[in-house]
């Protein structure tokens, strides 16, 4: 009949009650006739004093002390106000003073990292002659890792990021959509598809959702998103690369220019950043404690510049590139710096794209051939969102589409759903990881990706 509470709902409040809590052993730590241990629930935790006494003998206080590292325990205690503040618990005005406690789950006495340990910021580590725990392993014992305060707060703001994404987009008259991962052809026009076995043929893992919510679009649901993964056959080891991660992806019709969406993904993408300040300071405040780092700014409206001035700054900062050139890696967090310095701003977008470094479906600008009626929208010097306006005409989709060396009948149920009528409409796909981890100002996206998978990692 016992009612198991919230070890954050264990305030003054509740002092001389009588509770049940269900937690994990946290620590433990055996002085005379009591034992101190640290119950801990996610991201939460309190102080538990066994005591000789009238409710505990010796045996039980023994008994607690040898209880294994995170263990999982249920405890009936009474809440007790705490005579000073207990420093390294979440709940720092009580304790809990235990009458019996029973063990749930025993966990293995040597564990593969300890959790102290996992949240330890580097630089204190490396003052103090501490010890701090490396990625691989982390993400080798991940079950473990993501009892961290620290992931428990990332993946808590994760959550967060498509809840609010999928509320602005709804309230904004979105449907949303699930559209197929197993297809017939690469969808981005290139090589970098993972090849499964379909019965007597092959089939391909959907680089994007980029057809199909066009299709949508054709079939007049006008403003549609999907969340779902994405999978990329790239062979990048780098901090911000991963093989499979979680897309969030906004297609629309617009009426006279594409800049209609343009501003309607970049309003969406201002409203998650506010609801995040709003709702998850005390996540952000988590992660800040191990991974410190300047709050997210942002403009109201975004700022817009063009590729070519964007290109202007950097040369004007001395890099030299052409104007049909892409942006790589180090010029974009160059231009990300830049953009700060003058713009007070982690958040912008570039757009008017060269034709020449986009994929086959893209508009070509009608002003000047060279240029696309195509945009990035970046966050703290890195690419979060690549987008454009689609071609919506077939005879110069399947133009383009011969100009990229496509075959033309492996897309062509894609030409085909454009020969009925369809409306002018551009669109976005945005990398869910890459905006936790740059919104967070974390170092890597292996750390807001809770089971990574990259060209060297398929497990666990």
């Amino acid at each position: 009949d016992r009612v198991l509470i919230r070890i954050k709902d264990l305030t003054v409040e509740k002092a001389d009650e009588v509770v049940w809590v269900r937690g994990r052993i946290h620590t433990s730590r055996a002085k005379g006739k009591q034992c101190f241990l640290v119950l801990r629930q996610q991201q939460f935790n309190i102080q538990a004093l066994v005591a000789v006494g009238q409710h505990a003998s010796k045996q039980m206080v023994k008994f607690a002390a040898n209880i294994n590292k995170e263990s999982i325990v249920d405890v009936e205690g009474v809440v007790r106000k705490a005579y000073q503040k207990i420093g390294g618990c979440t709940q720092q005005d009580v304790e809990l003073h235990v009458q019996r406690i029973y063990v749930i789950s025993l966990a293995e006495p040597r564990l593969p990292l300890q959790l102290d340990d996992a949240v330890r910021p580097e630089v204190e580590g490396e003052e103090d002659g501490r010890a701090t725990v490396n990625q691989d392993t982390r993400l080798d014992n991940r079950v473990i890792d993501l009892r961290t305060s620290t992931s428990q707060a990332i993946f808590g703001l994760q959550s967060g990021i498509c809840q609010l994404f999928r509320e602005t987009l709804i309230r904004k008259g979105f449907v949303e959509i699930q559209t197929p991962k197993i297809i017939s052809a690469a969808s981005e026009g290139g090589a970098n598809v993972f090849t499964v076995s379909y019965f007597k043929s092959s089939a391909y893992l959907a680089q994007s959702p980029q057809l199909y919510k066009q299709m949508c679009i054709c079939a007049d649901f006008e403003k549609v998103f999907c969340v779902g993964p994405v999978f990329r056959a790239e062979d990048s080891n780098t901090h911000r690369h991963l093989t499979e991660f979680v897309g969030l992806d906004i297609e629309m019709a617009f009426n006279y220019h594409y800049h209609e969406v343009v501003d309607e993904i970049a309003d969406t993408l201002v409203q998650i950043f506010k609801g995040l300040q709003e709702r998850f300071q005390t996540e952000i405040q988590t992660v800040n404690k191990q991974f410190p780092c300047e709050p997210f700014k942002f403009l109201e409206p975004t700022l817009r510049l063009e590729y070519r001035e964007g290109v202007a700054m950097l040369r004007e900062a001395g890099v030299e590139m052409g104007d049909e050139e892409d942006l790589s890696t180090p010029n974009e967090k160059l231009l990300g710096r830049l953009v700060k310095e003058k713009y007070d701003t982690d958040f912008y977008i570039l757009d008017k794209y060269p034709l020449a470094v986009r994929p086959f479906y893209t508009m070509p600008d009608p002003v000047n051939p060279k240029n696309s009626n195509s945009y990035d929208m970046f966050m703290r010097g890195e690419e979060i969102l690549s987008g454009a306006q689609r071609i919506h005409d077939p005879q110069l989709l399947t133009e383009r589409a011969q100009h990229h060396g496509i075959d033309l009948e492996k897309i062509k149920a894609y030409i085909d759903s454009f020969r009925f009528g369809a409306p002018p409409h551009a669109g976005g796909g945005i990398g869910l990881e890459r905006v936790t981890m740059l919104y967070l100002g974390l170092h890597n996206v292996r750390q807001t990706s809770m089971f990574p998978r990259d060209p060297k990692r398929l497990t666990p």
